[in-house]
């Protein structure tokens, strides 16, 4: 005994019921009743046919499982240390006070600015000692060529 299901709706149809149509492309239909075969015929959307089978899985009716729903598991958030800056490092500076942070950053432009000072105090006084000493100055330029090559081709 075969049991055939409905094209429409989904129902079973059991032998000795239900209607047969076969489309010009030779595609089989099976409708248990007048009811699902004009509906068919009417071009329907079983899925917005509240009766049919289609319908009740689109909207997740009378599913037997609901119960065992599954859990989501919630992202947990873990410390952890950067690259130069342990753990300790962290979280004292975010316990630091904004008024102590900010104090702390101008601070360190200012020594920043100082040791700039000094370098570039440092420089000068270098490039004055060599032009006092009268040594050949070459920029980086005349260092890698650039000066012998065009004294090559005015020749």
């Amino acid at each position: 005994m075969k049991i055939e299901i409905d094209s429409f709706s989904g129902s079973k149809i059991y032998p000795g019921r239900g209607t047969l149509f076969v489309r010009g492309d030779s595609k089989v239909f099976r409708f248990q009743s007048s009811k699902s075969a004009s509906l068919f015929h009417q071009r329907k959307n079983p899925r917005r046919i509240s009766w049919t089978v289609l319908y009740r899985r689109h909207h997740k009716k009378g599913i037997s499982e609901e119960a065992a729903k599954k859990r989501t598991r919630k992202t947990v958030k873990h410390q952890r240390a950067i690259v130069g800056a342990s753990l300790e490092l962290i979280k004292e500076r975010r316990s630091q006070k904004p008024s102590d942070r900010k104090a702390a950053r101008e601070a360190k432009l200012v020594k920043d600015k100082e040791a700039k000072k000094v370098a570039k105090a440092a420089r000068k006084a270098e490039k004055a000692k060599l032009a006092a000493s009268g040594a050949n100055v070459v920029s980086k330029q005349q260092a890698k060529g650039a000066f012998q090559k065009v004294h090559a081709t005015s020749r």
